[in-house]
C-alpha cells in the first residue's frame, strides 16, 4: 500500500509540474469529510458519501485528502456464564475473555486513508486499518498475527451526480445490501455482523428524483465479510465474478422537514452456505441467497427512527448437528432484525449531543437450540466536536452466545467433543464502554 500511495504522489507531482489539468494540486486535510469516510458503524455506503460530498462541493477537484482515525476505549463486562461474552465489538472467544468479569483499556482501531479527487468525474479512496480487537488472527490481542495492518477498503469511483445520475465504482468496498449503519456511537448492530458484506467487485448506480438503484457484481468464493458463492466445480476459488447484490430505495417527503426512506436488497450468495461443521470462509456446499427490507424516518434531523429485517431464502445446513443429542434440532434459516432511534439534542456545528437506543438480533437455530439466537441492546450518548471528533458512552446487554465458527458443534474433539457445542442460549452479558 505504501508503494501505491508513493507512486500516486509521484505521478501527481509530475502532472503538476507539466501543468496537467488532472494534476493533484493540493495535499491536505478535511476532518469532517474524513470522519464520514472512516466512520465504521453509522453510515457504511462510502461510495455514496464520496459522490454526495463531491456534489455538495465539500471536496474540490485536484485534491489529495489525508484522513486518520484512532478509537481508544475502556470497557467493563459481566457475564452470567464463565468466559461467554457475546459482545461482538471484539472477538467473542475464551482466548480474549476469561471468567465472569473483564475490563479493558485498549486501542480498538486505527485508520489511515487517502482520497484523491482527480477531476469532477474520477476519484479514488483507500483505507488502511489496524484492529486487533476484531482481527481474525490467532491468540490474544497482543499476538503478532492480530496486530497487522490491512487495506480495509480501496476503490475507484466514476461519476458526477451534479451532471449525470449514473455512476460506477470498482475495487474492494462494502456491499450495498440493506441498511447496515447503526444509530449507536460505536457499536455495530447484529444486522451488520450477520449480513454486512465487504468484498471485491464492481458497482453501477442510478440516483435521481429520490430514487436510488444499485447493482454490485461480486467476486465469487468467500469474500472478506458476509458473502460466499460456489465457483466452478464446487470450489471457493474466487476466479469468477458470479455473485451479486441488488438494492433499490426511495426517499420522499412526508411533511415539512419530515422524510421517509424505504428500500430492499437481494444478495445471491450469503455466508450461510456451509454444511456441518461451520467454519469462517470455508467452501460452500450450496448457494444461499438473502433478502432484506429497511426504512428510515427523519424528523427535522432531530429524531431519526430506523429499522430493517434480513433473512436467507434457504436453511443453513451447517446449523444442524447430526450427532445425538443435538441432532434433534433441525437446520434453520438465518435472519436478523434491527430497530433503532437517535435524538440529536443540539444542532451546533461545534458541538452536538446525541442520545440513541438500538435493539438488534440474529436468529440461527430453531426454538430451544443452544444456538437459537443472540440479542443485543445498546443505549448510547455521544458528543461530536466540529463534526469530526467524538466522545461516547454506551451501556449494552447481550442475550445468547452464538459465535458463527463451530456454532452448532464440530467433528469429534476438533475442537469440541462430539454432540456438544460452545453456543449457550441462556448466557447473557452486560457492560459499559467509554471511548473517543
Amino acid at each position: 500500500m505504501k508503494k501505491i500511495l508513493l507512486a500516486f504522489l509521484v505521478m501527481s507531482a509530475y502532472a503538476f509540474a507539466q501543468d496537467d489539468p488532472m494534476a493533484i494540486k493540493t495535499v491536505g486535510f478535511n476532518s469532517e469529510f474524513a470522519y464520514k469516510m472512516l466512520d465504521q458503524n453509522q453510515d457504511l455506503r462510502k461510495v455514496n458519501i464520496l459522490l454526495d460530498e463531491k456534489m455538495k462541493g465539500t471536496v474540490k477537484n485536484n485534491r489529495l485528502i489525508i484522513g486518520t482515525s484512532l478509537i481508544s476505549i475502556f470497557d467493563y463486562q459481566h457475564s452470567n456464564t464463565d468466559s461467554k461474552f457475546a459482545y461482538l465489538m471484539r472477538m467473542p472467544t475464551a482466548s480474549n475473555q476469561i471468567g465472569k468479569d473483564v475490563t479493558e483499556a485498549v486501542i480498538h482501531s486505527f485508520q489511515l486513508s487517502a482520497t484523491a479527487m482527480v477531476n469532477s468525474w474520477l476519484c479514488m479512496h483507500a483505507e488502511l486499518l489496524y484492529n486487533p480487537e476484531q482481527s481474525f488472527g490467532t491468540g490474544t490481542i497482543t499476538d503478532l498475527e492480530r496486530n497487522q495492518i490491512q487495506l480495509r477498503k480501496g476503490f475507484v469511483v466514476f461519476g458526477d451526480l451534479s451532471r449525470f445520475p449514473l455512476y460506477g465504482a470498482l475495487g474492494k468496498m462494502d456491499a450495498p445490501f440493506g441498511q447496515m449503519g447503526s444509530v449507536s456511537p460505536f457499536t455495530n448492530s447484529s444486522m451488520w455482523h450477520a449480513f454486512g458484506g465487504l468484498g471485491y467487485g464492481a458497482q453501477l448506480g442510478f440516483k435521481k428524483w429520490g430514487l436510488h438503484a444499485k447493482f454490485m457484481a461480486v467476486q465469487g468464493g468467500s469474500q472478506f465479510r458476509a458473502m460466499n458463492m460456489i465457483v466452478g466445480d464446487n470450489t471457493a476459488v474466487p476466479s469468477k465474478l458470479n455473485n451479486f447484490v441488488a438494492d433499490l430505495n426511495y426517499s420522499f417527503p412526508l411533511l415539512t422537514d419530515v422524510s421517509l426512506l424505504i428500500g430492499g436488497s437481494y444478495l445471491r450468495g450469503s455466508a450461510y452456505c456451509q454444511d456441518f461443521p461451520i467454519t469462517h470462509f470455508s467452501t460452500p456446499t450450496q448457494n444461499n441467497p438473502a433478502y432484506t427490507y429497511y426504512g428510515t424516518l427523519n424528523i427535522k434531523n432531530y429524531l431519526i427512527l430506523k429499522g430493517g429485517f434480513a433473512k436467507t431464502t434457504k436453511v443453513c445446513e451447517g446449523t444442524h448437528n447430526p450427532t445425538p443429542p443435538l441432532d434433534v434440532f433441525e437446520a434453520s434459516k438465518v435472519s436478523s432484525l434491527e430497530l433503532g432511534a437517535k435524538c440529536n439534542l443540539n444542532q451546533s456545528k461545534k458541538l452536538k449531543y446525541t442520545l440513541s437506543a438500538e435493539f438488534s438480533n440474529v436468529i440461527t437455530g430453531p426454538e430451544g437450540a443452544p444456538w437459537e439466537r443472540q440479542n443485543q441492546l445498546v443505549f448510547g450518548f455521544q458528543m461530536l466536536f466540529n463534526n469530526s471528533s467524538k466522545l461516547f458512552f454506551e451501556a449494552f446487554r447481550t442475550d445468547g452466545y452464538v459465535p458463527f465458527n463451530f456454532i452448532s458443534g464440530s467433528e469429534p474433539n476438533a475442537p469440541f467433543p462430539a454432540g456438544t457445542t460452545h453456543s449457550v442460549s441462556d448466557a447473557n452479558s452486560m457492560g459499559i464502554v467509554l471511548g473517543s
